[in-house]
């Protein structure tokens, strides 16, 4: 009988021990890491990842939650990628910088090929902007318009000048009447003129 009762008492503090190693484990693994497979151009351009500076090509390794890559080169325009990690999944981020001096284009000139991919992620980034401004203003399909005592276009916001995804919407008054016509025909069609950064002109 005693024999059993120390047995079970072994028993148990086996499974506690378990239990505690095991969760400690699990608590200072933490969330797993994903993967980020980089590619750069210029493949020498200076890459950081959350103001660390990583290498500008290959495999880096993150933890979950939001990131945000930069790069850098003299003679290119700097830009910044930001995305969300998240269970382990791998990622892929593509830091293609483009020339805005001499330096820069006679970079371009000694690499032709590395060039022609900047340029071919240049339009497939222009395209995506296109659509994400497509889904996020539908009235961009009926513009340009001229209606009675009005025309409306879009261009850049005034608000926010930098971000090349919030636009204004430019309505041309064409006699007094107009802005009274053009609030109308946008309701009209179903848009919410409050919502809308609109900006009237003579």
């Amino acid at each position: 009988m005693l024999e059993d009762t120390r047995r079970l008492m072994i028993g148990g503090v086996v499974v506690i021990v378990a239990l505690v190693v095991i969760g400690g484990f699990l608590l200072f693994r933490g969330s797993p890491e994903s993967k980020v497979t980089v590619t750069s151009i210029p493949n020498d351009l200076t890459l950081t990842l959350d103001g660390k500076q990583v290498a500008a090509n290959g495999e880096i390794k993150v933890k979950a939650g939001e990131h945000t890559l930069t790069g850098e080169r003299k003679g290119f325009q700097s830009h910044s990628v930001t995305f969300t990690a998240q269970d382990g999944d791998p990622l892929s981020a593509r830091m293609y910088l483009y020339s805005n001096s001499d330096e820069g284009r006679a970079w371009e000139a000694k690499n032709p090929e590395q060039e022609l991919e900047a340029e071919a992620e240049a339009g497939r980034r222009f395209d995506e902007l296109n659509q994400r401004l497509a889904a996020k203003y539908p009235l961009l399909a009926e513009l340009p318009y001229v209606g009675r005592g009005f025309t409306i276009n879009q261009g850049v916001s005034k608000a926010h000048p930098k971000d090349p995804e919030s636009l204004a919407f430019y309505i041309k008054l064409l006699y007094p009447d107009g802005r009274k016509y053009a609030l109308e025909w946008l309701s009209g069609h179903g848009y919410k003129p409050e919502t809308l950064e609109l900006i009237y002109t003579q």
